[in-house]
């Protein structure tokens, strides 16, 4: 009776077994591309997991699915001449969504927000109603390590403050002190290598407080009128026209940082939660594209994101972020940001 019962109990051990072989078989090698894409891109850009792309597909595969999920912009600059600010408060709206950003809290000229939830993930939308107050701040330690982001406002006496600039984050360990890609602060070049690796240009502030999407130089940007930029992308909204994206956009399912500007001057500050189970998982390039589309961005661009993807607000972080520290979430250090004062 005993023998027949381990009988009994191994074949059920093996028939499960084998359908979670078949299951995942399917899943990554079915007729159904949405979650093999989702899988390899989501790998593929991060600093320590791209082997898990590997461990299932060849280099020739990853290469194809890659090609295939992609986010390409009109190619132009955006015109600053387009952006004409709002002088009076409006008293009907277009849409839910116009009303929810042009609505001000009572009492709160300044800034707004507005909690955004879909598929998987939970962020919060940052609505800063008068763009001349934000600057880009640098760590006060940048060069050696970067600070993090509550630590930034504390230090420039600011009241709001998302991460901006990648760095160098050899095997996701990196301390912040280095950016990645051209940073231009108070008109002057800190960093001028450019960095091609996530696309789009140079975003920035002129002095009028009109957000600048720019593939130029940083030499040449400044020239434009640029005074406060950093380097990375893609861009999704030049000039009111969508970024043309394929497939997910070839950046998988990740925390995100991105910024954005309404034609009538408003500024859309937007992190998106993520690596956390049961909380939010993350959003594609395209579900940030359509958040800040939504809302009314004229112009924007995706920012550094996954661990570094950090809000702030009256020196206390204010979302979720999945930086690692002593096995405790916290917030990454990171070498620079956007902040309002």
């Amino acid at each position: 009776m005993n023998k027949k019962k381990k009988l009994k109990k191994l074949t059920i051990f093996f028939i499960v077994i084998d359908s979670l072989a078949l299951i995942c078989l399917f899943i990554f090698y079915g007729p159904f591309t949405n979650f093999r894409d989702l899988f390899v891109t989501t790998a593929m850009t991060t600093m320590e997991h791209k082997y898990l792309a590997k461990t299932f597909y060849s280099d020739k595969v990853i290469n194809n699915i890659l090609k295939n999920n992609t986010v390409k912009d009109n190619g132009k600059n955006s015109d600053k001449s387009k952006i004409v600010f709002r002088r009076e408060s409006p008293t009907t709206y277009e849409s839910i969504y116009e009303e929810q950003v042009l609505k001000r809290d009572e009492g709160n000229d300044l800034y707004k927000i507005i909690p955004v939830s879909g598929s998987g993930y939970k962020g919060f939308l940052t609505v800063i109603y008068d763009s001349k107050r934000i600057s880009l701040a640098m760590a006060s330690t940048y060069g050696v390590e970067g600070r993090q982001l509550h630590s930034i406002l504390k230090e420039n006496d600011a009241i709001i403050g998302i991460n901006a600039s990648g760095f160098e984050d050899v095997g996701g360990i990196g301390n912040g002190g280095i950016a990645t890609g051209v940073v231009i602060k108070d008109s002057k070049i800190v960093v001028a290598e450019p960095n091609y690796a996530h696309g789009g240009g140079i975003v920035g502030f002129n002095k009028d407080g009109v957000l600048m999407l720019s593939h130029n130089t940083a030499y040449d940007a400044i020239k434009e009128g640029i005074v406060d930029g950093v380097q990375f992308g893609p861009f999704l909204v030049v000039d009111g026209i969508p970024s043309d994206i394929s497939g997910n956009g070839g950046m998988g399912v990740q925390p995100r940082t991105a910024i954005g500007q309404r034609k009538d001057g408003v500024v859309l500050f937007l992190v998106i939660d993520g690596r956390q189970p049961g909380y939010s998982i993350g959003a594609s390039i395209t579900d940030v594209s359509s958040i800040l589309i939504r809302y009314g961005a004229y112009n924007a661009a995706n920012l550094d994101g996954g661990a570094s993807t950090t809000l702030a607000i009256n020196g206390s972080i204010y979302n979720k972020p999945c930086g690692y520290e002593n096995g405790n979430l916290t917030a990454r250090m990171i070498p620079n940001a956007w902040i309002v004062k």
